[in-house]
């Protein structure tokens, strides 16, 4: 298969589409789902073209882990969680639904579920989230 430049998440790389920013380094881009399964749920991918982990490149691998680790390390400040649900899903049968390498990052809670898929956020309460997170990282 083929990377599909138009995909929504080189389109936010480009601009084309807005977000909100978690943080952003050379080679990653980590910013907030607006569907999100947990509180702080948040999205990392490489900034280079990259359809999912099968086609991935150790040093673009390398760099999506760097960037998780550093941001899954904030979350767990950022919302006092109590652990983090890491998630990445490649190719259609896998669930993956956006055909750029990305990892889900979830913060998460002794016994409370993760929300369903498919529900929008409330945008003021995401922005807020993001916040949070970036200021954490610092």
């Amino acid at each position: 298969m083929q990377y599909d430049p138009e995909n929504i998440f080189a389109k936010i790389l480009k601009g084309e589409i807005p977000s909100f920013k978690v943080y952003e380094d050379e080679d990653t881009y980590c910013f907030m789902d607006i569907m999100p399964r947990s509180d702080g749920h948040c999205l990392v991918i490489p900034k280079t073209p990259c359809r999912n982990i099968l086609d991935a490149s150790p040093a673009q691998l390398a760099a999506c882990m760097a960037t998780v680790n550093k941001v899954a390390n904030a979350c767990m400040s950022a919302f006092g969680a109590n652990g983090i649900t890491l998630q990445q899903f490649s190719e259609a049968a896998g669930g993956q639904e956006v055909f750029h390498l990305h990892f889900h990052i979830h913060p998460r809670h002794e016994g409370v579920s993760m929300r369903p898929a498919g529900k929008m956020g409330d945008m003021d309460a995401i922005k807020a989230h993001a916040d949070a997170i970036a200021a954490a990282i610092k």
